[in-house]
């Protein structure tokens, strides 16, 4: 799916593939700060492991430099987890210094399904890496991330086809004090989900997140409950985007939102995949956009067949 692609950019920075022992020949490769660097294990054109991957890569560039690194896939990264790319990279820990910018699970589809990712504890890498400015994972199955204190980090992403409570819990207890930017998929129940609404409460009442601006919290099944946690929480008031997009978003979690705490100030609001119909769709713009509220609603993701309606989340498997 076109949301579950390969980063093209991380910490600001354009995606960069560090090249894979099949490729021929002498490769110029950019400045070591310059460009994001994807390492990845190839096990099925070259049989090279993520760790080999990992040691040319730190052989070949000064990683004294390096601000921006994501974990590409890994050897059978569908039933072995990222335990050990954790493990390696909080051992390398001095030798990147610079380091701003880490995403583990840089997977597309083709290479292993979302919810086929097996991740691991990723709370070290935090723990860490002090100085990121930004961290995202991709895949929860196996994902733990315990509560963790960190002064620097702006921004968090964590993309899921289904996320455990406990890691939800784990963000929500974590003293984030320079947060800007989180972003979480939720997902479905039928691969791991089983986040409540009131486990988002300390993130939605803003008090451990002073510098929270952008939050979303998408490709949901629950997304109507996430709407109606949203409509009436303290955080809304300082956001200046909100994002409930990729979820089965209806009728009712629209009308807790119109009802709700003023969304008015918003720069942008994105319900992109729902299944809201067409005269609350219509209340919406009418009462957002005349102020300036960049509201994004698509056409709508109506599903039938045989006479049943059917609802879905934007990625899941």
């Amino acid at each position: 799916m076109s949301q579950v692609a390969h980063l093209k950019e991380l910490g600001g920075l354009p995606a960069f593939d560090f090249p894979g022992t099949d490729v021929e020949g002498d490769v110029e490769l950019p400045e070591a700060g310059a460009v994001a660097w994807r390492v990845r294990g190839d096990e099925h054109e070259t049989e090279e492991t993520w760790s080999e991957a990992f040691a040319r890569f730190t052989a070949a560039v000064d990683t004294r430099q390096v601000r921006s690194l994501s974990v590409g896939v890994w050897e059978e990264s569908y039933e072995t987890s990222s335990a050990d790319i954790v493990s390696t990279l909080v051992a390398a820990a001095a030798d990147f210094p610079l380091l701003r910018a880490l995403f583990i699970g840089d997977i597309e589809g083709e290479e292993c399904e979302i919810s086929w990712i097996q991740q691991a504890d990723v709370t070290p890498l935090l723990e860490t890496f002090q100085g990121l400015r930004e961290f995202g994972v991709r895949g929860g199955e196996g994902l733990v991330l315990t509560p963790v204190k960190h002064p620097e980090l702006r921004r968090l992403v964590v993309e899921t086809g289904g996320l455990p409570r406990e890691v939800v819990r784990g963000i929500a207890a974590s003293d984030l004090p320079a947060l800007e930017f989180l972003d979480l998929w939720l997902g479905t129940s039928e691969y791991g989900a089983d986040t409540e609404p009131e486990d988002l409460e300390p993130i939605l009442s803003g008090a451990r997140l002073p510098a929270l601006r952008h939050l979303a919290l998408r490709n949901s099944e629950i997304q109507d409950a996430v709407a109606v946690a949203v409509a009436g929480a303290p955080v809304v008031a300082r956001l200046e985007t909100l994002d409930l997009s990729m979820g089965i978003l209806t009728d009712e979690g629209a009308a807790a939102l119109l009802a709700g705490r003023p969304l008015t100030h918003l720069h942008r609001l994105d319900l992109d995949h729902h299944f809201i119909g067409v005269e609350l769709q219509e209340r919406l713009r009418a009462a957002l956009e005349p102020h300036g509220v960049e509201l994004t609603l698509g056409p709508g993701e109506q599903d039938e067949y045989d006479g049943e309606t059917y609802r879905y989340v934007a990625v899941s498997e």
